[in-house]
C-alpha cells in the first residue's frame, strides 16, 4: 500500500448536498481534528441525575475549572499546585481545554443514562486490585517497568479516543479500502482496513487491538477486539469490544462515539461521545520514548550495584 506525498486534504472533494467526499466517493473524515474538552467522562456528584447544564450553569463551570486546573496558582487553599509549578510543567504545557461540550453535558458518557461507568465485576475488580499493586511496588526488572513510562500505551493513546492533559488531536487519512488514525499521543497509526477481512485469529493480540471498519451510510463504523490483557479501558479486559462510530456531521465537526463491550468486567456496555474539533494546525511529532536512555541507565546502574554485591560477598 503506498501513500501520496501531497497533504490528505488536498485529496478531499468540495462538499455537497450529502456532505464531503474523497476522490474514490467515500464520506471524507481527512483532516486534524482537536477533542479537548472540561467535560469529565463520568458525571460528577453534584451533577447527579442533571445530563445537561444550563448556559449559566455551564459558564460558572467552566471558569472554576480553568481556575482550578491552572498550573500557575500560587495559593495555600490546600489545592496548590506550586511544588508544580516548582519542579515540572507550568501552566503552558497543559492544554485541558476552556469549555464543555457545545450542548453543556455534565459527562461524556451518554449511555447508561446516569453519565456513569457501569459496575466492575468480581474479576475486573481483582485485576484493578493487582494492577494498582504493581503500580505501587518498585518494577522487578526492565520487563517489569510499566508500558506507560516507555510510552507504548497510556495518556489518551486509544483507541478509544478520550480527552486528556496535552496532546488532545487526532488525524485521520483515508485512501481507497483503508482508513488511518494517527493519535498524537503517544504517535500510533491505526491502519484500518474496509474490505471486510475477519479479524485476526483470537491468540493474536495486540496492544491497541486489532481494528477493522466499514461505511454505514456516512459512518465509519470501526470494530476493535484482540487486546491484549494489559491494555485496559477503564477496568475492561482481554475480551473488550470495541465500537468507535465517526460521522462528520458539518464542514468543522466530527461525531464521536464509542461503546465498551466487555461482559467480563462491567454490568453493561457503555457508550461515550466526544466532538472531535477540525483544527488548522499540522500535527507534530510527539517523541515520547524515542532518544530515551532512561532504560539503559537503569540496566546500567543495577549492573553496577550488582556487580560491587558479587565483589563484596566474596571478600
Amino acid at each position: 500500500m503506498s501513500w501520496s506525498s501531497e497533504p490528505a486534504v488536498a485529496q478531499s472533494v468540495p462538499p455537497d448536498e450529502q456532505g464531503a467526499r474523497t476522490a474514490w466517493g467515500d464520506p471524507d473524515l481527512m483532516g486534524v481534528w482537536d477533542f479537548r474538552s472540561l467535560t469529565p467522562l463520568q458525571r460528577p456528584a453534584e451533577f447527579e441525575g442533571k445530563a445537561v447544564l444550563s448556559a449559566e450553569e455551564a459558564a460558572a463551570y467552566e471558569r472554576e475549572r480553568v481556575a482550578l486546573l491552572d498550573k500557575d496558582r500560587r495559593t495555600d487553599d490546600g489545592l496548590s499546585t506550586r511544588a508544580d509549578v516548582a519542579n515540572a510543567y507550568n501552566e503552558f504545557w497543559w492544554d485541558y481545554g476552556k469549555e464543555l461540550t457545545e450542548d453543556h453535558r455534565t459527562s461524556l458518557i451518554v449511555e447508561p443514562p446516569d453519565g456513569r461507568i457501569p459496575d466492575l465485576t468480581d474479576a475486573a475488580r481483582e485485576r484493578r486490585q493487582v494492577r494498582g499493586e504493581a503500580r505501587r511496588r518498585d518494577a522487578w526488572g526492565p520487563e517489569d517497568r510499566s508500558v506507560a513510562e516507555r510510552c507504548i500505551l497510556g495518556f489518551n493513546a486509544g483507541p478509544p479516543v478520550n480527552p486528556s492533559a496535552y496532546n488532545n488531536n487526532v488525524q485521520i487519512f483515508q485512501a481507497p479500502g483503508y482508513v488511518v488514525v494517527l493519535n498524537e499521543m503517544v504517535h500510533d497509526a491505526r491502519i484500518i482496513p474496509l474490505d471486510g477481512r475477519a479479524h485476526l485469529p483470537d491468540h493474536m493480540r495486540q496492544w491497541r487491538g486489532d481494528s477493522r471498519g466499514h461505511w454505514d451510510g456516512d459512518t465509519l463504523v470501526v470494530e476493535t477486539t484482540n487486546f491484549t490483557s494489559q491494555t485496559s479501558v477503564n477496568g475492561s479486559g482481554r475480551q473488550l469490544r470495541l465500537v468507535e462510530r465517526f460521522t462528520r456531521i458539518r464542514d468543522d465537526r466530527v461525531r464521536y462515539e464509542y461503546t465498551v463491550d466487555d461482559a467480563e468486567s462491567f454490568a453493561s456496555p457503555w457508550t461515550v461521545v466526544i466532538p472531535l474539533k477540525q483544527s488548522d494546525q499540522p500535527l507534530f511529532e510527539y517523541a515520547c520514548h524515542e532518544g530515551n536512555y532512561g532504560m539503559m541507565n537503569l540496566m546500567e546502574s543495577a549492573r553496577a550495584v550488582d556487580a560491587r554485591r558479587a565483589e563484596g560477598s566474596s571478600k
